[in-house]
């Protein structure tokens, strides 16, 4: 009996170690691929930093949701509105930078080779992406307000999967493919982030001004425009080629999908059956 387990102890051993040294073997293998460019950045040389960050925002989601049970909403107006505006700062930075430099260029929206040369440009293009990587980690703010404020209603399944997954879906972007085609995303959506920030600015202002602001509908669609524009984007690269990491152009695909998913129900439970609902109330 004591020969049988020491031998079934004995063989999950070998496999384990097995399993271990090829996982090893691998995360070496994808580092020997990255952009040596970005490996001395902030946060770029290992992924262990981004996890942390990512498993500590999950954390305060769900202990800060336990903390504030019993507790009164903090009113934190005067923090939300500068936040925000600067926010909308960032995020035009990010876009102009974009914007500017792959028109220098003359990048090819339907498919733009990541260039890794020390080309002054494509390195302006390379941290301009890293501050959008960046701006995902301060974004995380925004639960931590909702949290602060018990915005429940606004402390979504795809509100945290958003912030949470782009943050560290990014961090791989930088890593390996700072530039050619990861350029339209992130530059679309930036602008959008301007006019996204810019509203929640004015909507923190209260009442008086709230009452003004009817276009958060159409943000939601502007968002759900531009997953379908990458999605296509992407789809269109996966049938006819482009060069540009095939791994990615996968993950772009699954990725947007599950936006397209997720933002179409709440586009249908924030709006369509809202209005429905109030038609049914009217007659």
């Amino acid at each position: 009996m004591e020969t049988s387990i020491s031998r079934v102890y004995s063989e999950f051993s070998f496999h384990f170690v097995s399993v271990y040294q090829r996982l090893v073997q691998f995360y070496g293998w994808c580092m020997s691929r990255a952009d040596p460019r970005v490996a001395k950045w902030p946060l770029m040389a290992s992924p262990v930093p981004t996890l942390l960050i990512a498993m500590a925002y999950l954390t305060s989601v769900y202990y800060g949701r336990k903390f504030m049970a019993k507790r009164k909403p903090f009113s934190i107006r005067g923090i939300l509105i500068p936040y925000n505006l600067a926010m909308a700062l960032l995020n035009l930075y990010i876009g102009l930078e974009l914007a500017t430099t792959q028109h220098r260029k003359q990048y090819n929206w339907l498919c733009q080779p990541v260039n890794y040369s020390d080309d002054p440009d494509e390195i302006r293009i390379a941290s301009a992406l890293w501050w959008y990587y960046f701006s995902r980690l301060v974004e995380m703010m925004d639960t931590i307000f909702l949290v602060m404020r018990k915005k429940w209603q606004q402390l979504t399944f795809l509100h945290v999967y958003h912030h949470s997954t782009m943050f560290m879906l990014w961090w791989i972007g930088v890593k390996w493919v700072p530039g050619g085609s990861a350029f339209f995303a992130a530059m679309v959506n930036s602008f959008i982030h301007v006019a996204m920030y810019l509203y929640y600015a004015l909507a923190a202002c209260g009442p008086k001004v709230q009452k003004y602001l009817c276009w958060k509908k159409y943000l939601t669609i502007l968002q759900m425009a531009q997953f379908v524009s990458a999605l296509v984007l992407g789809l269109r690269a996966l049938v006819y080629g482009c060069d540009f990491p095939l791994w990615m152009q996968y993950a772009l695909v699954v990725y947007m999908s599950s936006f397209l998913f997720l933002f179409g129900q709440y586009y249908r439970n924030a709006y369509l059956q809202k209005k429905q609902h109030s038609q049914k109330k009217n007659r």
